[in-house]
């Protein structure tokens, strides 16, 4: 059957013409992805797949200028959306036109368009700006730090607000050019390789680059001077290690940690599968912090973390995390135990490998040292609650929980889930809940109770059930050989 093509008139089409799309089609992100720890943190309406950081930094006077370039897509019809940025702005471009922009809240960069942005379409917004890191305070608290030669920035859970302007919530990853000019004679180190160096007129730069999905609070940078160190692992991986030139007394034992990074990250390979990224390492700036960070390729260790010596086993929790945290990231804050009870865990594994105390005699000790009316077991590491993010019941009830885990569906089933989550994973985002699901499946077991009781129940798991999956017992437990440097670790996780 044939239909007559009909054609409306030249009055009636310019009028179908004119017509815009209603406004009401597009409306503003959300100021935040409802996060249930940081609601406010990251955005709605966009997804970013590429930051290019074009920086210059002046230690001597804190002085930061930049040029941010976001790759993204957007994910509703968008009117405006957020960025998450604290430094003075002097302009915002998007797709080439200017946009306009305001501030909100505590960190809300509020940039509009010049015409409202459809859902399903790439953009680039560029961002110019320049400040004083180390002057911004937000809950007066700021995330970067100033050191004798120069400056860092290295936190959890936010650290990108100090120093670019991003989707500041690990949902969003995204991969990094980060490209920064310093004063001759001072470095700067970020994630991943070293593309290149050039020198011209009295500054160096140095262009970064990380090809592998990342978070915006696992990227980091530290300006300063450092004495280098490079390797490579048995795979060909780069290893770049980075160590202060005035770290006091501490450098001797801060070098003899991050230098077994070679034999960990190959260790860690036999555990957890192959390592995700194009680089591995680790940097001690000299920063008065004991705290240490799992930024992606290139842990912080903070100088203070070495105070007591040398701490390996600080260096295998950071580099497990480069799987469990990095490569598979939380969804939601209230999921840490996903990062920290297996990087915990891995710590104990080390210990066993090492004849310092297998994973099971450290489980009992863990299990003894608490008495029921102890608050250790009232924080929930399953979703422990903002104030309690970084409890030591994270760590140590979480890695208990794993060995809990372990004697449950034997060591075959156990060791083949800490490979297969991290590869079938890989480079995602998971919750707690995903990994209840997939051990349950990948064991053939009912996992939900047993979990419920070891993650989510402030109590402590009765005698009966900690002897069915622990073997733990009332009469007193020694005192593993590696506890002292474990706990020593938990010091350094007070971020």
């Amino acid at each position: 059957m044939r239909h007559r093509l009909l054609v409306p008139g030249a009055a009636a089409l310019s009028l179908l013409l004119a017509i815009p799309a209603s406004a009401a089609d597009f409306t503003p992100g959300a100021p935040g992805v409802g996060d249930t720890y940081y609601p406010e943190s990251g955005n709605g309406g966009y997804d970013v797949s590429h930051y290019d950081l074009r920086l210059k930094y002046q230690p001597k006077t804190d002085l930061l200028e930049g040029t941010a370039t976001l790759l993204a897509k957007t994910t509703q019809d968008l009117s405006r959306f957020n960025l998450d940025f604290g430094l003075k702005v002097s302009e915002i471009r998007i797709n080439g036109k200017k946009a306009s922009f305001a501030r909100s809240g505590k960190h809300e960069l509020e940039v509009t368009p010049a015409t409202p942005l459809e859902k399903g379409k790439q953009i680039s917004v560029v961002v110019r700006y320049a400040g004083k890191p180390s002057e911004l305070k937000i809950d007066g608290y700021s995330a970067w730090a100033r050191t004798p030669d120069g400056g860092v920035v290295a936190q959890e859970p936010d650290a990108a607000v100090w120093w670019f302007p991003s989707n500041d919530h690990p949902t969003d990853k995204a991969t990094y050019d980060i490209s920064v000019a310093v004063p001759d004679g001072t470095q700067a180190l970020s994630n991943g390789v070293l593309a290149s160096q050039s020198s011209k007129l009295g500054w160096t730069r140095y262009n970064w680059r990380s090809d592998k999905p990342q978070a915006t609070y696992l990227t980091t940078l530290a300006v300063g001077k450092f004495d280098l160190t490079t390797d490579k692992t048995a795979n060909g991986l780069p290893v770049i290690n980075a160590i202060s030139k005035d770290l006091g007394a501490n450098e001797g034992s801060a070098k003899a940690s991050i230098e077994r990074t070679t034999e960990i990250t190959e260790w860690l390979e036999s555990v957890f599968g192959a390592y995700p990224f194009n680089a591995v390492g680790g940097y001690v700036p000299n920063v008065p912090a004991g705290y240490a960070l799992e930024t992606q390729t290139r842990p912080f260790y903070g100088k203070n973390a070495f105070d007591r010596g040398t701490n390996v086993s600080v260096v295998v929790h950071e580099l497990a995390h480069q799987w469990y945290g990095d490569s598979v990231s939380l969804k939601d804050w209230k999921d840490i135990w996903i990062n920290e009870g297996f990087a915990a865990y891995s710590q104990w594994l080390w210990s066993e490998k090492e004849g310092e105390g297998t994973a099971q005699e450290l489980a009992d000790y863990v299990y003894a040292q608490h008495p029921s009316d102890d608050p250790f077991w009232k924080v929930k590491p399953g979703n422990p609650g903002a104030e309690n993010q970084f409890d030591d019941a994270v760590y140590d009830r979480g890695a208990l929980a794993l060995q809990a885990l372990r004697n449950k569906v034997g060591d075959k089933v156990f060791f083949g889930l800490l490979k297969s989550w991290p590869t079938e994973n890989r480079y995602g985002n998971a919750s707690v809940a995903d990994f209840v699901k997939f051990a349950e499946k990948k064991s053939g077991k009912q996992l939900a109770g047993f979990f419920d009781t070891w993650l989510f129940q402030p109590s402590k798991p009765a005698l009966g059930a900690a002897k069915q999956a622990l073997g733990a017992h009332q009469a007193p437990v020694a005192e593993p050989k590696s506890w002292k440097q474990i706990a020593a670790t938990h010091e350094v996780h007070g971020h």
